[in-house]
């Protein structure tokens, strides 16, 4: 993990959103089930992600999103 030798700031973030986001996923999971529960967590972690992006002031992540869910919806109903 550490290499032996203490986390930099930048590292320590990494890391720490990591271990949040897994900590989401694995509670979603036990409270909704496998399938039900991983795409509640895949929102809930986008939000927050895009919200950090919107914040940043960068829309390229949410535009990546909203491409990446109108194919998922193209190939399903259109």
């Amino acid at each position: 993990m550490n290499a032996g030798r203490p986390l930099t700031k930048v590292e320590r973030k990494k890391f720490n959103r990591a271990e949040h986001e897994r900590k989401i996923k694995q509670d979603l999971i036990a409270q909704h089930g496998n399938d039900l529960g991983t795409f509640y967590a895949w929102l809930r972690i986008v939000n927050i992600r895009g919200t950090q992006a919107y914040r940043d002031g960068s829309a390229d992540f949410i535009r990546e999103v909203t491409l990446a869910l109108h194919n998922v919806y193209g190939r399903h109903f259109g």
